[in-house]
């Protein structure tokens, strides 16, 4: 959220969606998922969904991981400077729309900032992993404070090369 609110700042129009944990009594019962440009959220997956596809003691929940978070992920390509994919993991690669989503993203000319689970396996991150023109950063104990300064001077760098072109 601090890349994102650092883009808004300075006036980018940003879009897509960023995921959180949901906790009660200090107890993580779930995952949300909210979209950057309408505000709308939706569970992403929790403990007391009776259906979707399990993951550890989780339940994705198909419906808002598609109507929510595919959907400002193309909401996002069509109408935003910058396109925010928070995260590609296990959990939302069970959707083909949300994979569609992705798809869409990378295939766009704006700047995709995405955030991928390192446990997570699908031919459409060995394609993201393999772009000439992406930019991989392993998120680690040292370097997970400073990240999101790195990945804001790179974000910065590139709109303002693509506003002057």
């Amino acid at each position: 959220m601090e890349v994102v609110d650092s883009l808004k700042e300075k006036g980018y129009n940003v879009g897509g969606i960023v995921s959180r944990e949901v906790r009660s009594d200090n107890v993580r019962t779930g995952f949300e998922i909210i979209d950057l440009m309408s505000e709308r959220q939706g569970w992403l997956a929790r403990v007391t969904s009776g259906t979707g596809p399990r993951v550890g003691k989780y339940r994705v929940e198909m419906h808002d991981l598609e109507s929510i978070g595919a959907r400002a992920i193309i909401d996002a390509v069509d109408g935003s400077d910058v396109v925010v994919i928070d995260e590609i993991g296990p959990m939302e690669l069970f959707s083909g729309g949300f994979k569609d989503a992705v798809k869409k993203a990378l295939e766009c000319a704006k700047v995709v900032l995405c955030v991928v689970h390192r446990r997570a396996h699908d031919p459409i991150l060995d394609s993201l992993k393999n772009r000439e023109d992406a930019e991989l950063f392993e998120v680690t104990l040292e370097n997970r404070s400073s990240l999101s300064r790195l990945i804001l001077e790179r974000a910065f760098f590139i709109l303002s090369t693509r506003s002057e072109g």
